[in-house]
């Protein structure tokens, strides 16, 4: 088995982080800039955007979406949720996911002819960059999670960061030192999902 195919099964939904890690912010920030840099995207679009969050800001996001969460939430199921994002907040830092919207408008009004199919291009983009990122983490022994609390938080984040509108938040990725491995995975049987013709 190869370091990729190996690297394929580490990546795991981690949710018990912590603050250990041997790697600096730096070091974290310039391994996913790596990853946004070289990741393929339809006609080199490159509409990906990412904020990476540490220290006061990190820990200011994350209760931001608790107390978003605490209007909609009933009562009786809060603490539940509550648990969810002190699990995020014990990590080191997060990943925010947008897709810049002024791009894809661009390519549809530049190839008209494929313009239905750009949001869906850009997705499938978006979500590579994603799988890049929790890919070089567990590489590091970064454990990681995806979260998706948008559009709830949408007008937070904006105010928060400051971030032009046309950035359309996608994804939230907490990450930080793994504190409990992943329980054990369980597969659909592979014949069921694979198929080969010859």
């Amino acid at each position: 088995m190869s370091n990729f195919q190996t690297l394929i099964e580490k990546r795991r939904s981690v949710y018990s982080l912590g603050a250990h890690i041997k790697l600096t912010q730096d070091e974290i920030t310039q391994m996913i800039q790596h990853c946004l840099k070289n990741a393929p995207s339809a006609f080199n679009s490159q509409s990906v955007r990412i904020i990476v969050l540490y220290g006061e800001s990190y820990q200011a996001f994350w209760h931001m979406v608790e107390q978003v969460l605490q209007k909609i939430v009933p009562a009786d199921k809060f603490e539940a949720t509550k648990q969810r994002i002190a699990s995020f907040t014990s990590g080191i830092g997060t990943v925010l996911f947008f897709e810049d919207e002024a791009v894809i408008e661009a390519l549809k009004k530049r190839m008209p002819t494929y313009a239905n199919n750009f949001p869906v291009w850009a997705e499938h983009g978006n979500a590579m960059v994603q799988y890049m990122v929790w890919s070089v983490l567990a590489e590091q022994n970064i454990g990681a999670s995806l979260q998706h609390y948008n559009p709830l938080i949408d007008e937070q984040v904006h105010r928060m960061f400051d971030t032009p509108k046309t950035w359309r938040l996608i994804a939230q990725m907490p990450f930080g030192s793994i504190e409990q491995e992943p329980n054990d995975k369980s597969f659909e049987p592979i014949d069921k999902r694979f198929k080969v013709f010859r």
